[in-house]
């Protein structure tokens, strides 16, 4: 079809995996080159003396094999004789070669690389092939009326031209393959592939096409039925899941490489624990490739392998999401994101200039986060015009004429203070930054007519127990009452902790694992709700898109975390071995902090037609009331009156219930 990606250049090209058909040799034997590669190479040392990207070149090959293909069907026709058919052929070659050309270069058969060769190639031939042998059926019927002409030959001269341009660059593609990677991999760093799907033989393609590359697949493990003993692309499907462990020790691996992509962290943990097992006798690594967030489809490649991390052992299962109402939302829409250099801002940032924005504005008050995440833009997405700008959503003025100059249609309000032991410390600076600054930027985006404002919130504000929690539910409770009166569409999106962010718990834990411990943990059963960045801002996106104005969108946070398994879990990653090598302290909850985080399912949410979205209860308060309470603990907060911000605090937010000391749950509570 028009638009078929489809390889060209015979010096360019490559074939696909027919080389890794032959058998991977078990461990202790060497391996031989299959003997047609001999006469195989000559195909590629010939490719090579033509001249590169000569589109003449292209063009007289294919018409070279269309000829070809069209005596082959005279020769097939009458029995290796063209005795009498040679006036037949000799009248009708001209117009072949014309229509053949015409459909090759309809189909796009002149262009791209050969080495790329794949399924969706050969269709096109295929294509070209139909497609040409039905114009010269109308065409000689029409004009000649098939008089004196053998209508067997067109169905012959089809086939043999798809079987003609599809062989030759298969074979280029494979000769290529075994030239430069030398043949099939018989050394390197023995690995055992785990799934073997799409990415499985993606990645085994690259390893066998490439012998510097330094690894030797010795098979896969798949826990589907149908895939046991099989071969994907020559290496043979050994076994399940559950043997790895045999597995190791019996082909002597060296390293599990885990290839799905879509799976759980809890298939992830039970892979790893077997690959625990199995070390305790021989030494064996286990590498996994990108989660699906951070893959392209169809990029899978060997040097994106990295060592499993604790972010991997948390991921869930992928939630399924509709895509276009986020695209109405912000292509060619002019996008305004505060707090765009912190670690939620900047991945909104990142993810947002996918849906191609008209502008994205990139609001910060730190200088050096915003130089950097601006310079990430710019290097990523150069396409899209973005503009950095220092400011402090306190400062309303400025932040009203950023929106107002720029004529921003949606707003993603991510700046916020949201450590909580800080905040505790630090109430008038909570209130002024996370509750003032909140206030202004939605009365700006009221008045700069803004379609559209996101505000990230957190569970914190369940049932708060701190200030930083409790100025979050203020927040939320000005925005329901503020999208009453104001054309701008308000809404929130509530979620809870997110790895590896700036301020986190991980990348604590690893700076102490690797100062030699100790790794300090508040209390051994700690739990916690996680979601990764780009998990969590997928869905703040897709929450955003579908508001209608006034709702709090909660994010379903799967199961709890114990933070002691967590900190093991992560020792063990780094190839320590926890209370051996790096000794664990539980030094006693923080202020302000819970046992565990409330659940964000309760009877007062409800769900919404996307998988793992659900909307709050609404809690309306009167807007006047609401304002003279915000006033009163903006004003405690500018005096840095602790006890009063507290007390207004617990005026606006019902069910906040201050701890002098750190809120303690009943360990039953957290099961």
């Amino acid at each position: 079809m028009p638009g078929s990606r489809v390889p060209a250049d015979p010096a360019e090209t490559v074939l696909p995996d027919l080389a890794t058909s032959l058998h991977t040799a078990p461990p202790g034997q060497e391996s031989r080159k299959h003997p047609v590669m001999r006469h195989i190479k000559i195909l590629s040392t010939l490719g090579l003396l033509l001249p590169r990207h000569r589109r003449p070149v292209v063009v007289t090959t294919h018409l070279l094999m269309a000829a070809l293909s069209y005596y082959c069907a005279f020769l097939l026709r009458f029995d290796f004789s063209l005795e009498g058919q040679g006036r037949v052929f000799g009248q009708t070659l001209f117009l072949v070669l014309v229509i053949r050309g015409l459909t090759y270069y309809y189909f796009r058969l002149y262009q791209g690389l050969w080495r790329f060769v794949s399924v969706m190639d050969l269709l096109a031939i295929a294509k070209a092939s139909f497609a040409g042998s039905v114009l010269l059926a109308g065409i000689l019927g029409s004009v000649w009326g098939f008089d004196g002409y053998p209508r067997s030959v067109i169905v012959l001269d089809g086939v043999s031209n798809l079987v003609l341009l599809g062989g030759v660059r298969f074979l280029v593609r494979l000769s290529r393959e075994y030239i430069q990677g030398g043949g099939r991999v018989t050394s390197g760093t023995r690995v055992l592939l785990v799934g073997a799907g799409h990415a499985g033989g993606m990645l085994l393609r690259e390893m066998r096409g490439n012998d510097q590359l330094g690894y030797w697949p010795v098979g896969f493990v798949d826990d589907n039925p149908a895939k046991l003993d099989t071969m994907l692309h020559g290496v043979p499907v050994l076994g399940t899941l559950s043997e790895i462990s045999r597995l190791v020790k019996e082909y002597d691996v060296e390293e599990v490489i885990f290839s799905i992509p879509s799976a759980s962290g809890r298939v992830l943990r039970g892979l790893l624990d077997q690959c625990r097992e199995a070390c305790s006798e021989c030494d064996v690594q286990l590498k996994t490739v990108p989660g699906l967030g951070d893959l392209v489809e169809g990029k899978v490649r060997v040097s994106q392998i990295r060592s499993v991390d604790i972010c991997d052992l948390l991921r869930r299962e992928p939630v399924r999401l509709d895509s276009r109402p986020v695209v109405e939302c912000l292509e060619e829409h002019i996008v305004l994101v505060t707090g765009a250099g912190g670690s939620i801002g900047a991945e909104l940032c990142r993810q947002i200039a996918t849906f191609r924005p008209r502008r994205l504005i990139l609001f910060e008050r730190s200088e050096l986060n915003l130089y950097l995440i601006d310079l990430e833009m710019k290097e990523r997405f150069p396409e899209i015009d973005t503009i950095p700008v220092i400011g402090d959503v306190v400062d309303r003025e400025r932040v009203e004429g950023i929106m107002r100059g720029h004529g921003v249609d949606v707003v993603y309000h991510a700046a916020a203070y949201k450590h909580v032991p800080l905040m505790e410390s630090n109430p008038a600076a909570a209130v002024r930054n996370n509750v003032l600054g909140t206030v202004n930027t939605m009365r700006a985006a009221d008045a700069a007519g803004v379609a559209r404002f996101v505000l990230i919130s957190t569970d914190k504000a369940v049932r708060p127990t701190n200030v930083m929690g409790a100025t979050k539910r203020v927040c939320e409770l000005f925005l329901q009452s503020f999208n009453e009166c104001s054309l701008t569409n308000f809404v929130a999106v509530r979620f809870g902790n997110v790895l590896d962010s700036s301020g986190s718990v991980i990348p604590r834990f690893r700076k102490q694992i690797l100062a030699g411990g100790p790794l300090t943990v508040t209390h051994a059963e700690v739990r916690r709700f996680f979601m990764l960045i780009p998990e969590a801002v997928e869905l703040v996106l897709q929450a955003g898109a579908m508001g209608k104005g006034g709702e709090i969108f909660l994010l379903e946070m799967g199961e709890a975390v114990r933070i002691d398994d967590m900190a093991r879990d992560l020792i063990r990653l780094m190839g320590l071995e926890p209370d051996v090598d790096i000794e664990i302290v539980y030094t006693g909850l923080r202020p302000g902090e819970k046992m565990y985080e409330e659940l964000l399912l309760d009877d007062a949410e409800r769900p919404t037609q996307v998988d793992k979205i659900l909307i709050a209860k609404p809690t309306q308060l009167p807007v006047q009331q609401l304002n003279q309470q915000i006033e009163v603990l903006v004003g405690a907060a500018q005096r840095l009156d602790r006890d009063g911000v507290i007390e207004a605090l617990r005026l606006i937010v019902a069910e906040y219930q201050p701890s002098g000391s750190p809120a303690e749950a009943p360990v039953e509570a957290i099961h």
